[in-house]
């Protein structure tokens, strides 16, 4: 069998153009997260797997002078943090967000965040209308309610999003085992 390392299945993602997108967890709106811990620990695997991989990490608040900052856990994680502000529910409003992932070759699109039903899903739809390859890491996004955060999997499901897990879009991004970025990653994922 011949395996190539380029494809152009849009089920798979290409390592060479992936990056993450931290989609608004701010510390004010946490509190009222379904399973909030499971999206910090899971956003927080995700930063930590990319900076491993080299992968550009780009981060949106909304409208941060009510909502606050992002939780500070994950902002000390990003490297070079300098969230986008944004009043508008998609990611892809914000001034410079489309701009951004184009200047980093970046077409593969790790989605994480909240709120699953409104800014995740928006900013989901809007990249798929862009011509981006979205994948919603599910363990990885939440909602207020888990309600909001299953029927938001679904549409965008539906929508042509691929739906991955952290851990599955991490192993799927090494490719193999025994490397260095394998042994870096490892104490991530136990």
């Amino acid at each position: 069998m011949n395996i190539s390392t380029t494809h152009d299945n849009p089920h798979r993602i290409t390592r060479a153009k992936a990056g993450l997108v931290v989609v608004d967890i701010q510390e004010r709106l946490l509190p009222g997260v379904f399973e909030r811990e499971r999206l910090v620990r899971n956003a927080l695997l995700l930063i930590r797997g990319a900076a491993i991989l080299r992968l550009p990490v780009f981060a949106t608040e909304q409208y941060p002078k009510g909502v606050g900052p992002t939780a500070p856990e994950l902002a000390s994680a990003i490297p070079e943090f300098a969230p986008m502000q944004k009043v508008v529910f998609s990611c892809c409003g914000a001034p410079g967000f489309v701009g951004a992932l184009r200047a980093k070759s970046v077409s593969d699109v790790l989605l994480c965040g909240m709120e699953a039903h409104v800014c995740v899903m928006l900013t989901c739809f809007d990249l798929l209308e862009a011509g981006f390859c979205p994948f919603v890491v599910a363990d990885a996004i939440s909602s207020r309610g888990e309600q909001n955060l299953r029927l938001a999997i679904e549409r965008m499901r539906e929508a042509g999003a691929v739906i991955v897990s952290t851990e599955m879009i991490l192993l799927e991004l090494l490719g193999r085992a025994g490397t260095d970025e394998f042994k870096a990653m490892l104490p991530l994922l136990k």
